[in-house]
């Protein structure tokens, strides 16, 4: 693609040098020039008035999708059990497939899982793609990424879902590049344009500042990575579905890996995902001392401990604990922010808390934005006194 000026019609306006992002264009004499450092974007085209700026390139027409249906969601599985954050795409691909008419299915790789499609069938999906071999026992990107590249290629979803985990965020990379699509990383919302029926993936962007929402017009199946604890479940007890059954063939020196061992991390508490209440301390709770008198209002309500990046970075909490845009999205029924300021980072990771309770010595701290409940003060003093409040409310 080559852009060029057209002399005669130019009269120098500028607009196409306010509107090139990368500075590539400059006026010369009162006339418009394209820079070598031009990227042939396409910005000056659709600024100029004069129509003075054109190009050789032929607009990219759509293909025809007609044959790709249904919404797919990857069925996360380790050790025959099911990742939560499976169900929860499941909720919103309830959502898209019933915009787009279509079914909704999920993919089930492993070894002697069959007993896990019920569950899947029961929070929606119409079909369960079942691949079983001794080989899928524990994972390798390798033999899940040649499993899930046959059943595209065969059965072509619009429309392929996979959890932000360790797991997902390996396997949808090697997926995507392997069916020729491209992927949508770390979705917090997803939705079906009404117009063009395609996928619209909304995703954190410049470090947070921004969201921005992504589609993919030329390639199928759509592919998108969400964070766990961003989707709601939807459970559906008398939903009916059929598993099919899908023979693959593998072999050990086709891996490129062997798995020797299998070391289970030691972790205390509960995962953050599935906590129902949550105290969440930042930079304000000025050291391992402050998170002390977190974990006991934790302790006392029954909840898990967690933090902003700031209390990982100081090592007062562990990197697992951690809340926000690249820590954990959680859902809890309470989030207590005890001197957090409330950055959109951290906010992203928190914004679907049934209720937020916020603790800031700044009145003016962004977390109230957001918080149903805010008390202003140190949080050294609200805490003790909460918790003296909630033993003395059981001793009644």
């Amino acid at each position: 693609m080559t852009i060029r000026i057209e002399i005669d019609l130019c009269n120098g306006c500028k607009l196409c040098v306010k509107t090139c992002p990368y500075g590539a264009v400059e006026i010369e004499d009162g006339k418009a020039n394209i820079l070598e450092r031009c990227t042939s974007c396409g910005a000056c085209i659709d600024a100029c008035k004069q129509k003075a700026i054109q190009t050789d390139a032929q607009p990219r027409s759509i293909p025809d999708f007609s044959e790709r249906k249904g919404v797919w969601v990857f069925a996360e599985q380790w050790g025959g059990q099911l990742n939560r954050v499976s169900l929860e795409l499941l909720g919103k691909a309830q959502e898209l497939a019933h915009t787009l008419d279509q079914k909704v299915s999920a993919l089930l790789i492993g070894d002697s899982v069959s007993g896990l499609s019920e569950t899947l069938i029961k929070h929606g999906a119409q079909t369960v793609y079942l691949s079983e071999h001794q080989m899928l026992r524990d994972y390798r990107t390798t033999a899940y990424t040649h499993v899930i590249k046959e059943l595209v290629n065969q059965f072509k979803p619009n429309i392929l879902l996979m959890g932000a985990t360790y797991m997902g965020r390996d396997l949808a990379p090697r997926v995507s590049r392997r069916v020729g699509v491209g992927l949508t990383a770390d979705c917090t919302e997803l939705s079906i344009d009404a117009d063009e029926s395609v996928l619209l993936q909304t995703r954190p962007a410049f470090g947070g500042n921004v969201m921005a929402t992504i589609v993919n017009r030329y390639s199928r199946p759509q592919m998108a990575t969400v964070r766990p604890g961003v989707m709601a479940a939807m459970a559906r007890p008398g939903n009916k579905g059929d598993v099919i059954r899908y023979k693959i063939s593998l072999s050990e020196k086709d891996m490129g890996t062997k798995i020797l061992e299998v070391v289970k991390e030691d972790r205390k508490g509960v995962d953050l995902s599935q906590a129902k209440v949550i105290v969440a301390g930042g930079r304000g709770a000025g050291g391992a001392g402050g998170f002390k008198v977190l974990e006991d209002l934790a302790t006392l309500m029954g909840g898990e401990v967690a933090g902003t990046r700031v209390a990982v970075e100081e090592g007062w909490i562990p990197a697992d604990r951690q809340i926000g845009q690249t820590g954990h999205s959680v859902r809890p029924e309470l989030y207590i922010a005890c001197g957090i300021s409330g950055a959109i980072q951290h906010r992203a990771g928190m914004m679907n808390a049934r209720y937020v309770i916020a603790i800031n010595k700044d009145p003016r701290a962004p977390i109230f934005q957001v918080a149903d409940w805010g008390m202003v003060g140190d949080l050294r003093e609200v805490i003790p006194e909460m918790m003296a409040q909630l033993k003395s409310g059981r001793d009644e």
